[in-house]
């Protein structure tokens, strides 16, 4: 009998996580250093000299082996994604404060190169920070690949996104990928996370106050990528977001009804919405999303307040709602 052959030993610290398909480039840590870039590096490097900045380094990442430079830049010529989430002034004010305390900036910002500007999908709050300093310059790693923008957002864990933020972000990505792209909703499964991000963002898009946590954890349940190019899809994702909106428009019904009986609470539309959800009684398979959202509609129009009663609020939880 044969004798089991031993696999290899893992590597201390690794860990397999599910659906990551990677294999790491066996590049040891001088390897990484680049003594002679490729041309089309090369050119990139040259665009920056022209653009009044400066090559610092040339290196390669140590999980795909891709090209990298390490560069400065005039501060005039760095612009946010016109996609990403709007900054949040506390977390500037927070940075401000930091950097004004330590006196350095430690940590560069990632740069794509598009025509003739540098666009920063991950790092626009330590750029606006360094401009209320009045910096002139920044430091940025730059990615010769401009498409892998849409991709980078996906490490920007600089500020936890809210779902408002995380919706917006998801579809103004949407627009922009839709206006040149061929590919199908599918394919931005990574730059996108999940289905009701998109629909959820159409939404916000119309009403900017709606209380989209209500909803999402319906939503996500019965909303699925569209196998369709984006720029096609984006007309399904429109009358999603207007089925969510009608939803809406019956749950404010209900809870001013409630409000009306006198029952006050942080808690209401998220109680109408589980009230009229039916999902925790299904069984076998779910219903579609217009069904679902049928079915929420209808039976928040027909909810009849009478029968609400105050402890049935008290017994409701999770978070308080979103619009006042």
């Amino acid at each position: 009998m044969a004798a089991k052959r031993k696999a290899a030993p893992k590597k201390p610290g690794t860990k397999k996580r599910r659906g990551v398909k990677i294999t790491p480039t066996e590049l040891s840590a001088v390897e990484l250093g680049v003594t002679e870039p490729p041309e089309s590096t090369q050119a990139l490097a040259e665009q920056v000299r022209s653009d009044g900045g400066l090559v610092l380094a040339c290196y390669r990442e140590p999980l795909g082996g891709h090209h990298i430079l390490l560069v400065t830049l005039p501060i005039e010529k760095v612009a946010p994604t016109p996609f990403q989430r709007d900054v949040s002034d506390a977390h500037v004010r927070k940075l401000t404060h930091a950097m004004d305390k330590t006196k350095r900036f430690l940590d560069p910002i990632i740069t794509v190169r598009d025509r003739d500007q540098y666009f920063t999908p991950n790092g626009n709050h330590r750029l606006t920070a360094l401009r209320e300093l009045g910096a002139r310059a920044v430091v940025a790693l730059l990615v010769p690949e401009s498409a892998v923008a849409y991709q980078i957002l996906a490490l920007n864990i600089e500020k936890a996104h809210n779902l408002r933020e995380r919706a917006l972000e998801v579809v103004r990505m949407y627009r922009d990928l839709a206006g040149f792209s061929k590919e199908r909703e599918p394919h931005y499964e990574l730059e996108f996370e999940e289905p009701a991000l998109v629909t959820l963002g159409f939404a916000y898009e119309k009403r900017g106050r709606l209380a989209g946590g209500a909803y999402h954890p319906a939503l996500r349940k019965v909303d699925h990528f569209i196998d369709e190019p984006l720029v096609e899809a984006q007309g399904e994702r429109e009358r999603r977001a207007d089925l969510v909106l009608g939803l809406d428009d019956a749950v404010n019904a209900a809870v001013q009804k409630l409000k009306e009986r006198g029952l006050t609470s942080p808690y209401l539309k998220s109680f109408v919405v589980a009230r009229v959800n039916p999902l925790r009684f299904i069984k076998g398979d779910l219903p579609t999303f217009d069904e679902l959202l049928a079915t929420m509609t209808k039976r928040a129009k027909g909810l009849n307040a009478e029968k609400i009663r105050s402890e049935d609020l008290a017994r409701s939880g999770g978070a308080p709602d979103e619009d006042g």
